[in-house]
């Protein structure tokens, strides 16, 4: 009954993000250090900082947002912004954010950004090297809402040894970047049905190569493979086999032969604004329902007034928020 399920929309909706390990910022370090002098040379601004805020505000470019709109640095769509957009709950539901077409161009967007507002201007008269205070010059300016966010730059800049970029020879010269190769975006018009949609699969870092990140509903997920056990997806995400099952909605005995996918975060508890209800099909249960969007089903029956173990019926239409 739970075999080979098909998945949401992949919708625009936060995410809790995932511990920043060592090895995945390292990773993102390595891949985006150049683009950082490249900007730091054109701009001023200290290559440590652009790395430590990519590093927090993508989750080493696995966030929601780095994945499906290539936004390394959360800068929401503002009034000047005429490009592509993405939706997500941040300090308010269903904010802008800006989309790019690369990452590199978000890094370029960013530096352009600091540079173009007047509230930064007083931040390029301090040395490059003063990555203290770019830090709390940020933080100031309200460049994010979170109180510790100068002290959160800080930490990531001195356990990765990031001032060390702002003085090496390399960032004395400018490094025009060689073409940005992305990867190609997948489209399939086959369907246009909420449940069989194109998946976007994660291109940024992955600290978890044996899996792809994906997002459904903001919420991280992996697409399992046929050798895959419980154990081994709890130990290579640093979970508990029980949170596993939990996050997912599964019993003790759950055979996970039946999966295709599993989700690595708690699931929402009701789904995106742009799918409010669903029609149930034949051979549809309320877990596979709020397995595919991503909603917990103890929400899910709370919200259509049913109890643990009421199945719909076909044709049934499903409050989704």
């Amino acid at each position: 009954m739970l075999k080979k399920l098909t998945l949401a929309l992949l919708l625009l909706a936060p995410l809790a993000a995932a511990a920043q390990s060592l090895p995945a910022r390292q990773a993102y370090i390595a891949k985006y250090k150049e683009w950082a002098i490249v900007e730091m040379n054109r701009t001023g601004i200290p290559a440590s900082i652009t790395l430590a805020q990519g590093i927090l505000e993508s989750d080493c470019g696995n966030s929601m947002l780095a994945v499906e709109a290539n936004n390394h640095f959360g800068i929401k769509c503002h009034n000047d912004w005429s490009g592509e957009t993405a939706y997500k709950d941040d300090d308010r539901q269903n904010e802008c954010f800006r989309k790019y077409e690369s990452a590199y161009q978000s890094f370029v967007d960013h530096s352009d950004f600091l540079v173009s507002k007047s509230r930064y201007s007083s931040l390029f008269k301090l040395e490059r090297t003063d990555y203290v205070g770019w830090a709390k010059g940020l933080k100031k300016a309200g460049y994010a809402t979170a109180a510790d966010y100068a002290e959160r730059l800080i930490k990531i800049i001195e356990e990765e040894g990031l001032a060390d970029v702002d003085k090496s020879e390399e960032s004395m010269v400018v490094i025009a970047p060689e073409p940005v190769q992305e990867p190609e975006k997948q489209t399939d018009n086959s369907s246009k049905k909420r449940k069989t949609p194109t998946i976007k699969r994660d291109f940024a870092i992955n600290p978890f190569p044996p899996h792809n990140l994906c997002y459904n509903n903001g919420v991280l997920y992996v697409e399992l493979n046929s050798n895959d056990t419980f154990v081994g997806i709890a130990n290579e995400f640093h979970l508990m086999v029980w949170e596993l099952l939990k996050y997912n909605d599964l019993p003790d005995n759950a055979d996970i032969s039946d999966l295709d996918f599993l989700y690595m975060r708690p699931k929402r508890n009701r789904s995106h604004p742009d799918c409010a209800t669903h029609t149930v099909e034949q051979g549809e249960t309320m877990w596979s329902i709020a397995h595919s969007y991503g909603v917990k089903l103890k929400k899910l029956l709370r919200r259509n007034d049913m109890q643990e173990g009421q199945e719909p019926k076909p044709g049934d239409i499903i409050r989704l928020r």
